[in-house]
C-alpha cells in the first residue's frame, strides 16, 4: 500500500502501487472494445477467396506471409490483454475443429462493435448480455435445423470441403488433386470415422519441384539416412524390426571399475564385446528381418555386422516416428532383442534411401493398409510449402470434423444470411430491450457475406439487399458468388463446409464477447515500462 490515513478522516487511502492504472466504467467498456476492433479488422481482410494475405516479419527478420487467420495472430505478439482473448478463440477454433478461426475472429469484433452501439443509447451490459445468449442458443438451432446428413462414404462431398478449405490460398490452384490426397489420407487412417486423429497423417515439406507435385506416401518418411555406407540403398519387401532399445553394450548403473593385468585379459574382453554385438544381430538377422529402425543409438561394430547381413538400418528415430511407423507397417515396437519374433516384424512394399532437395531421407512405402500415412508437399519457395502445408491441415481437420459430426452447410455466407433472418424473425417476440440485443446479433451475423463482398471488389449493400431477398424466397443456401459478383447455390457450387466450423465460431464469439462485456473496470498493475503496453486512462483506486 501507499500510505494508510493517519487522524484526518478526510485524507484519502491508497491501496493499490503507484505504478497502477485504473480504466473504469464506460471507458473501460471503450477500450476493451476498440482492441477486440482494431485485432477484427487486422484478420478480416484475409476472409474469404478473394481474401488478402499479410506478410509478418520478426524481430530476427523471419517472414511468414499467410492468410490464416491463427497463425497471423500467433505471430502478432499482441499485448493488449482484451486483444489475447480474441487470440484464445482462435486457438480454440484451431484446435477443436482446425478451420474457421478468421470467422470466429471477426464475429467477435463486430458483436462488441455493435454491443457499443448500444452501450451509447444507454442499454446496460447485462440486458445486452442476456440478448446475445438468447440469439446464441436460436443461431445454433437454425444451424442443426438446416445442416444436412453427410454419408460418410460420400467422398465427392468430403473432397469438396477440403476444396471449399483451400479457396482463397496458396494451395487454390491445385485444389483437385491436392483435395483428393486428403481424402485418400483420412480414408487410410481411419479405423472408427468418430476417432479419427489428425497426427497419423505426418507432413513433410521440400522446397524444390510444383505443388502439383505434391504425393501422398502409403508409409512414412522418416528425416534420417541409413547409419552405415555398406547397407543396401534399397529394400524390397521389406520385413521390419521396430526396435526401442540400443544396439550398444550398455553401460553400467553404478560407477565400477575393471582392472586387467595382462594384454590377453584386453583382447579376450574386446572380443566378448564384439561377440555380444554379434549375437544382437545374429538374433535379428534369425527372425529375417531386413529393415531395422532403432529408437536409440547403434553401436560401430553393431553396425558393420548389420551391413555384412545386408540389412538396412536407422537410427535415433523419435518416438512419435516409431508409433507411426507401427501403424503403417503392422510392426510390434519392441524392448527386448531376446524376446523378438518373426511374428513381431512389420512390412512395407519398399524401404529406399533417396535424396530430396540437400538431405538424405528415409522412405517406407507401398504398405497394406497402413494407419498412418504421410503427405509429401513440395512448393518453389520455403514461403510456399509453409502456406500450402496449413492449408492442408486446414482441410484435413475440416474432412476430420465432418466425418465426426456427420452434419455439414453451405459456405459462401448463406448460413449466416439465414441465421440473421430467424434471429429477426424471433426478435418480434420479444418485448424487452434484450430485443434490440438480438436484433443487433442478427446484423453482426452479416458481417461474414459483407466481409466476403467487399474482399471481392463488390457492392457489399446490393449484395446483402440480393442475399436477403433469395432466402425470404426459402433458398437457404443461397450465397455469394464472389468470382461471378452474382447470388448462387453454394451447395451447387461445391462450397460446402462442417457444421461444426459454424458451431464453434459461433459459440466461441458470443462467450468471448459477453465476457468482455462485463468487465467495466481494468486495473493494470506493474513496472512502468509496461504501462505503455497496458490499456490507458482512468485513475489509482482512491
Amino acid at each position: 500500500m501507499r500510505k494508510m490515513a493517519d487522524q484526518n478522516q478526510n485524507q484519502p487511502i491508497y491501496v493499490l502501487p503507484e505504478s497502477a492504472i485504473r480504466t473504469k466504467g464506460r471507458e473501460a467498456h471503450r477500450n476493451n472494445i476498440a482492441a477486440a476492433k482494431a485485432l477484427s479488422e487486422t484478420v478480416r481482410t484475409t476472409l474469404g477467396p478473394k481474401g488478402m494475405d499479410k506478410m509478418l516479419v520478426d524481430s530476427m527478420g523471419d517472414i511468414i506471409i499467410t492468410n490464416d487467420g491463427v497463425t497471423i495472430l500467433d505471430e502478432m505478439q499482441i499485448e493488449h490483454p482484451t486483444a489475447k482473448m480474441l487470440v484464445e478463440v482462435a486457438k480454440t477454433q484451431e484446435k477443436e475443429v482446425g478451420d474457421g478461426t478468421t470467422t470466429a475472429v471477426v464475429l467477435s469484433g463486430e458483436l462488441l462493435k455493435s454491443a457499443e452501439n448500444l452501450i451509447d443509447k444507454d442499454i446496460h451490459p447485462t440486458v445486452i448480455i442476456k440478448g446475445y445468449r438468447i440469439a446464441g442458443e436460436i443461431a445454433q438451432k437454425v444451424l442443426n435445423n438446416m445442416s444436412e446428413k453427410l454419408k460418410v462414404e460420400d467422398d465427392e462431398i468430403l473432397k469438396k470441403i477440403a476444396m471449399t478449405a483451400m479457396n482463397g490460398r496458396e494451395a487454390e490452384a491445385y485444389k483437385e488433386k491436392l483435395a483428393s490426397l486428403c481424402v485418400k489420407a483420412i480414408r487410410r487412417i481411419t479405423d472408427n470415422h468418430k476417432n479419427i486423429d489428425i497426427e497419423n497423417v505426418k507432413i513433410e515439406k521440400k522446397v524444390g519441384d510444383s505443388i502439383e507435385n505434391s504425393e501422398l506416401i502409403e508409409g512414412i518418411i522418416i528425416d534420417k539416412e541409413k547409419v552405415h555406407y555398406g547397407m543396401p540403398n534399397k529394400i524390397k519387401n521389406a520385413k521390419i524390426l521396430l526396435l526401442d532399445s540400443a544396439l550398444e553394450i550398455k553401460s553400467t548403473e553404478i560407477d565400477s571399475k575393471l582392472s586387467i593385468t595382462d594384454p590377453e585379459q584386453l583382447q579376450s574382453f574386446i572380443d566378448k564385446e564384439e561377440q555380444i554385438i554379434k549375437d544382437m544381430v545374429d538374433k535379428i538377422a534369425q527372425t529375417g528381418a531386413n529393415v531395422v529402425f532403432c529408437q536409440k543409438g547403434i553401436d560401430d561394430m553393431a553396425q558393420h555386422y548389420l551391413s555384412k547381413n545386408n540389412i538396412y538400418a536407422v537410427r535415433r528415430i523419435k518416438a512419435s516416428d516409431m508409433e507411426k511407423l507401427s501403424r503403417a507397417t503392422k510392426g510390434k515396437i519392441i524392448s527386448n532383442l531376446k524376446d523378438i519374433s518373426k511374428g513381431d516384424l512389420g512390412y512395407a512394399g519398399v524401404v529406399e534411401e533417396l535424396k530430396v532437395g540437400d538431405e538424405e531421407m528415409t522412405y517406407v512405402r507401398n504398405c497394406k493398409d497402413p494407419k498412418a500415412v504421410t503427405f509429401l508437399i513440395h512448393g518453389g519457395t520455403q514461403h510456399v510449402v509453409d502456406e500450402v502445408e496449413r492449408s492442408i491441415k486446414d482441410s484435413l481437420g475440416d474432412i476430420i470434423s465432418a466425418l465426426k459430426n456427420e452434419r455439414v452447410v453451405g459456405g459462401a455466407g448463406a448460413t449466416e444470411i439465414e441465421i440473421a433472418r430467424n434471429l429477426r424473425k424471433y426478435s418480434e417476440k420479444l418485448s424487452g430491450r434484450e430485443q434490440l440485443a438480438v436484433t443487433a446479433f442478427a446484423e453482426s451475423m452479416e458481417i461474414i457475406p459483407r466481409t466476403l463482398a467487399e474482399n471481392s471488389g463488390l457492392d457489399p449493400i446490393d449484395i446483402l439487399t440480393s442475399l436477403k431477398s433469395k432466402h425470404d424466397e426459402g433458398k437457404k443456401w443461397a450465397g455469394v458468388d464472389v468470382f461471378t459478383g452474382k447470388i448462387s447455390d453454394s451447395w451447387r457450387l461445391g462450397i460446402i463446409e462442417p457444421l461444426k466450423i459454424k458451431l464453434q465460431a459461433i459459440q466461441s464469439a458470443v462467450e468471448v464477447a459477453n465476457m468482455i462485456l462485463r468487465i467495466d473496470d481494468i486495473i493494470a498493475s506493474g513496472k512502468e515500462d509496461q504501462q505503455q503496453q497496458m490499456p490507458q486512462g482512468g485513475m489509482p483506486y482512491q
